[in-house]
């Protein structure tokens, strides 16, 4: 793989931070803050870490991850499995100016009506060691977790995070992270989520649980689906999000990238910044700097 590059024409200043390129990698794949360091030396903008947890948890029974190579996609049904919070909070006490996103979501013993509690918990403890937050209630391998994105609840949870976060000297930006089987009217919803509570974001799209057209053997397999057979979805939720809103929030695009023209459809349809999974995964490092050098050549050309 080629040198990562550096350009300050790159540089993006979203949510008040200051991206060194828009090119990151999206949560799942550093769960337990153990390579962010590394995995930034390869050219990454920026790591979002978690889902963290406030205890410790396995996750769901082995095996739980699936390659699905004929679609160019993954099955993953992990469960939240990492070391719990305060593990990771000790490896990012270490870090060396690597800007730093924190994934969180709840324990699966935790029943939905003390969820916030959970969420609360990661919030403060990860709060001197992160640069966002991005709450996590659509993954679809806790059980009921995705009920968390109804109207009421998503909004009591993300109103109790922004009222703690004001309590800051200085405040974080915190962004919901939406799955792509949301409906039109329930995306409408989370325009007004966002409106109310005055969080800084979204994460457009979380693993969808939808199996249309795969041709793959492992397709029935349980779990959220990722990879190139999201491309188009998650992108028309970028798009729904930006023009019905009116631009009212940035959006973080992820969801099937694995070139360099997937990601500048995603900018192009809304997202100010983009994340990297499956795409990594199958495509490789070289996929960063492919991203970074079209977005270089498309600024020159002035289109």
């Amino acid at each position: 793989m080629q040198k990562p590059i550096q350009d300050k024409r790159l540089e993006r200043e979203v949510f008040g931070l200051k991206f060194k390129n828009p090119v990151g990698l999206a949560a799942g794949f550093d769960k337990d803050a153990k390579m962010f360091q590394e995995l930034s030396n390869l050219g990454f903008g920026f790591i979002e870490i978690g889902t963290l947890t406030p205890k410790p948890q396995d996750g769901n029974p082995k095996k739980r991850l699936f390659r699905l190579k004929e679609d160019a996609a993954i099955i993953n049904r992990m469960g939240f499995n990492n070391g719990g919070v305060d593990a990771a909070v000790e490896r990012l006490r270490k870090n060396k100016n690597v800007l730093i996103g924190g994934n969180i979501g709840k324990n699966k013993v935790t029943p939905n009506e003390n969820a916030v509690e959970d969420y609360t918990i990661c919030f403060e403890k990860l709060f001197p060691v992160v640069d966002y937050f991005v709450v996590n209630v659509s993954s679809p391998n806790t059980p009921n977790l995705r009920e968390l994105q109804d109207k009421e609840p998503l909004t009591k949870l993300l109103s109790t995070l922004q009222e703690l976060n004001l309590t800051k000297k200085k405040h974080k930006p915190i962004l919901l992270k939406i799955a792509p089987d949301l409906t039109d009217e329930q995306l409408l919803d989370i325009i007004d989520i966002v409106k109310i509570t005055k969080i800084a974001g979204v994460i457009a799209t979380n693993t969808t649980i939808s199996r249309e057209n795969l041709i793959s053997e492992n397709k029935t397999e349980m779990g959220g689906l990722s990879g190139k057979p999201l491309t188009k979805r998650s992108t028309e939720v970028i798009k729904f999000l930006s023009e019905k809103s009116g631009k009212a929030f940035p959006i973080i695009g992820v969801g099937g990238i694995h070139s360099a023209e997937d990601a500048l459809e995603k900018l192009e349809a809304g997202a100010s910044l983009v994340q990297l999974y499956t795409g990594f995964v199958y495509e490789g490092p070289q996929l960063i700097n492919d991203i970074n050098t079209a977005i270089l050549r498309k600024s020159v050309v002035g289109a």
